[in-house]
């Protein structure tokens, strides 16, 4: 049996939806595929369950990638705003958080439910659980056999092919290095991938200590050894670090490299021990840090030996700009990352020097694109990669 259409996407999720609906939009003939029961199972996850969706403030600075100017193009041809559009017009409630994040009022399903009405088409077909192997090169476009627990075995021909298969994150819901296989397949460089926006994990002693405090949350700016900075909640957990700040900087983080904390990003600490040892010379530092930070980490931080309790009127002005210091740049080593298990994102993919930054396509494949998590552009958490799926996902639509 064999199934023609001017264009088969395979990956339904965020970035494979908007593709098809636009596509479908245009009068192509598209097939969706995916591996999967259902489409879009990382957008139901994200968010606790409510979809951090976009952004009110996008910019390329926000996103990771080895050409930096690549993400311009399809940024500003499909941006935020025209996504909030057309959560409006589905009448999707929704809500700002912190840092302008936008998140669903009720649940994630309403994305997924508003992009399959987006591709409610009659030119548009799905097809789950389906495998896809042995992609060839034809004269007209593609051909590839599709292997589907519904439908049986087929070859499927297409003019156009895209690759939405994303990245190596969230094993669970079915991550595969697929559409890295297919880009070097044809000859397109793969630039190493690792897990993004993941937790810390620590070396054993710092990991026996620190988890001690697991399920505190404090404010922090984080700094990378590039300078990198970022301020948000930092959590101690009972494998070593997470939180936003922490997330944020491990997608700028190497091996090896220590991470430089501000434990006290709103407080003065040298103001604090200065007046206090004014006017209440015998106060121990203990209790005095116990203002500002949680007196659990006051505690492991005296037992660790980062500085000494006693009165304060003991301390010489020296010794209190040490304290100072080491409360606002306590380096500590990563002993690595949780890794693609609980990574929100994967850093890494298929290289964009590859691809036209204006349509997706591969410059030396004709009518081969790549959209969304599996190439090389990697956002800040805060809705940013939801915004390069839809981005991506457009403008190859506008194309295939």
């Amino acid at each position: 049996m064999s199934n023609k259409f001017d264009v088969v996407v395979i990956g339904a999720g965020a970035a494979g939806l908007m593709c098809a609906a636009e596509a479908g939009k245009r009068g192509r003939r598209v097939l969706v595929v995916d591996h999967a029961k259902k489409p879009g199972r990382k957008i139901l996850i994200s968010g606790g369950g409510k979809c951090n969706f976009t952004n009110y403030d996008v910019t390329p600075n926000n996103y990771l990638c080895q050409n930096r100017h690549f993400v311009k193009s399809a940024l500003s041809q499909y941006t935020h705003w025209d996504f909030i559009s057309m959560i409006c017009k589905h009448g999707i409630e929704f809500e700002e958080r912190d840092h302008g994040q936008l998140f669903c009022l009720d649940s994630a399903k309403e994305i997924v439910k508003m992009l399959l009405d987006e591709c409610d088409l009659p030119t548009v077909r799905f097809q789950y659980q389906t495998d896809v192997h042995s992609i060839t090169k034809t004269d007209s476009g593609f051909s590839f056999h599709a292997d589907s627990a519904n439908a049986g075995n087929a070859v499927i021909e297409c003019d156009s092919l895209v690759i939405a298969t994303g990245g190596l994150s969230m094993p669970k819901l079915g991550a595969t290095p697929f559409g890295y296989k297919v880009a070097e397949q044809f000859g397109l460089e793969v630039i190493s991938t690792s897990a993004g926006l993941v937790p810390f994990t620590l070396h054993k002693e710092d990991k026996e200590d620190f988890a001690e405090l697991s399920g505190i949350a404090i404010p922090a700016e984080i700094t990378a050894v590039d300078g990198t900075m970022f301020k948000e909640a930092l959590l101690f957990t009972h494998r070593g670090l997470s939180g936003p700040s922490v997330l944020q900087i491990s997608s700028f983080w190497k091996p090896g490299q220590p991470v430089t904390v501000n434990l006290v990003p709103n407080s003065d600490v040298d103001e604090l021990l200065s007046s206090t040892r004014e006017n209440h010379p015998n106060q121990s530092l203990k209790n005095t840090l116990a203002r500002v930070l949680p007196k659990r980490l006051v505690e492991l931080l005296i037992e660790r030996k980062v500085f000494a309790d006693k009165p304060l009127k003991q301390f010489n002005p020296k010794e209190m700009a040490d304290i100072v210091r080491q409360l606002e740049q306590w380096k500590i080593v990563p002993n690595g990352t949780e890794g693609y298990r609980t990574a929100e994102v994967t850093l890494g993919g298929v290289n964009t020097d590859h691809l036209s930054s204006k349509t997706m396509a591969c410059k030396s494949v004709p009518g081969l694109y790549f959209i969304g998590e599996v190439m090389d552009v990697t956002g800040w958490l805060g809705g940013y990669n939801f915004q390069w799926c839809w981005s991506s996902g457009f403008v190859a639509g506008q194309h295939v």
